[in-house]
Parts: structure tokens; sequence; C-alpha cells
């Protein structure tokens, strides 16, 4: 599995990105592996309030629907477009063109509290 070491994850499977004051959000390779193909793809609106642990984006695949959460509290202040028109990028390219939404943090001392590459890599472990 692929889990890159410059960024941080929720025991949920959502990635986070820290770039300047704004986190991009998106689903693990693991999470896109265990969904199967996406074929839709629910965002959230450009300004909503979100607090961490709260579920913001819904990714459907043929298999199911899972909820996204946001990994840190703040406002949504950019969203993937383009996954409407190929929501199979999450599959693709999900720590790159897969990305879901980005977020201003209220506090950026959340995204610290999130799991390091090694501590999610004990939980892929764990769910085996």
């Amino acid at each position: 599995m692929n889990v890159p070491a410059d960024r941080k994850y929720r025991n949920s499977h959502e990635w986070a990105k820290l770039e300047g004051e704004v986190v991009t959000v998106g689903i693990t390779d693991y999470a896109q592996h265990e969904l199967g193909d996406v074929v839709y793809v629910e965002l959230p609106e450009v300004g909503r309030e979100v607090e961490a642990g709260e579920a913001v984006a819904v990714v459907e695949s043929v298999k199911t629907a899972s909820d996204i959460y946001a990994p840190v509290s703040g406002e949504v202040v950019e969203v993937n477009g383009a996954l409407e028109e190929s929501p199979e990028r999450v599959n693709e390219d999900p720590y790159g063109e897969g990305w879901l939404f980005k977020i201003r943090p209220k506090d950026p001392s959340e995204y610290e509290g999130l799991l390091d590459p090694d501590a999610y890599l004990k939980v892929l472990e764990e769910e085996g």
C-alpha cells in the first residue's frame, strides 16, 4: 500500500496534506482499493464550516457509498470540481489528481494531532 510520508492520516482512511495555510484532503490508496471503482463523488460546499471528524463528503463506488470525514476543523475553501466529470481519478491518483477538498484550518495544531505514516500503517496492519 502506498502511504506517502509527506502527509498525515485518519484511521478512517483520509489523508491530509498541509500546504501553506490550507489542508488538502483525499482518501488513501487503501480506501480507494477497498471501495473499488469510484462512480460518483459528493463534495462539500465551498465556504462550509466543518468540524474535525464531521462527515463532509461522500464517495460512491460500484460496491458501496462511504462518508469522508474532515481531518481538521475549518472552512472549506476549494473542492476538486474535476471529480464531477471524472470520479475515477480517485482510484487512479488518490494522492494527486484525486484529491477531494481543501480546508483552511481554524486551529493548525489539529493537523499535528493526526496519524503520521507509521501510525497509519499500524492501523492498516490491525485491519489486516
